[in-house]
């Protein structure tokens, strides 16, 4: 097998609507509902699916909300993203500054969304 890419990753929250609002004012994603009562985050090629606890299903039942960290990548300018964060009154946990991701070094962003899951946006240059 050679795995290509990540499809999508899935979020245990503790309120969808909310979580929802967060990513479409912080980071320009755009929900949708999949199916019935069903929503996500769509952004390029992937999608973050999001679920409340009490719809999780069995074989992810230890999964809680807050237990993420994920990487998603921009070509924007990390530095006006971290602006953008702090007038969305979001905490900025690490960053902007240096790091290595999966394609070499990066610039990224760290921070919080309303649950608790750790979110870096990184830009390579």
């Amino acid at each position: 097998m050679t795995p290509t890419g990540i499809d999508h990753i899935v979020l245990c929250v503790t309120d969808v609507f909310a979580t929802m609002s967060f990513y479409e004012q912080t980071l320009g994603m755009k929900a949708r509902e999949d199916q019935v009562g069903k929503w996500s985050l769509h952004f390029g090629t992937a999608r973050i699916s999001l679920q409340s606890p009490d719809s999780i299903a069995q074989m992810a039942k230890g999964t809680t909300p807050g237990s993420g960290n994920f990487c998603v990548v921009t070509e924007d300018d990390i530095e006006t993203l971290a602006a953008h964060l702090r007038s969305c009154d979001v905490t900025i946990l690490d960053g902007p500054g240096l790091n290595k991701g999966a394609l070499g070094p990066m610039r990224s962003v760290c921070f919080n969304d309303p649950d608790g899951n750790l979110v870096k946006v990184c830009e390579y240059g």
